[in-house]
């Protein structure tokens, strides 16, 4: 007959505490990201909708943008193409069309809309390639918490 030997009590009570510890340190670090998801800020935009039209021999691109998160965002940039506004050809204007008195760069709250505009003369040379009829427009809008909101239209 064999003499059968388990691993001694106090050896199993440390295993024990051991795991229970582990399970209790990541409960904790688990309830932590689920409190700071419904209690956190978030910054998200969306495109309400993003269209083109022709308008005395120029394209005036309009975006309408809807803050979706927690906290207010500031669009500080404006990529054509991946060119930035500040680096654009003369001619090209953006401005901020709605709500009524707010200037570029703008603010958005939570919850809020904002409407900008932008003219490009026909024609235009941007970004390695012409802007005219039927060429695809990538619009990038840039905030100050460093995320990139971009969408793609078609030139009438």
């Amino acid at each position: 007959m064999q003499k059968r030997r388990g691993i001694s009590p106090v050896i199993a009570t440390v295993i024990i505490v051991a795991v229970t510890i582990a399970v209790a340190i990541a409960v904790a670090f688990w309830m932590t990201g689920i409190i700071g998801l419904f209690t956190g800020t978030v910054e998200k935009v969306e495109f309400v909708s993003l269209y083109a039209v022709v308008q005395d021999n120029n394209f005036v691109v309009t975006a309408i943008l809807r803050n979706t998160g927690t906290a207010p965002v500031t669009i500080d940039r404006c990529f054509l193409n991946g060119m930035p506004n500040d680096q654009w050809p003369g001619g090209i204007n953006i401005r901020v069309i709605a709500p009524e008195g707010v200037n570029w760069p703008p603010t958005i709250n939570p919850g809020g809309d904002v409407t900008i505009q932008i003219t490009i003369p026909i024609d235009t040379q941007l970004g390695g390639g012409t802007l005219t009829h039927g060429v695809s427009l990538e619009v990038k809008f840039h905030s100050t918490g460093g995320r990139e909101y971009p969408r793609l239209t078609v030139l009438p």
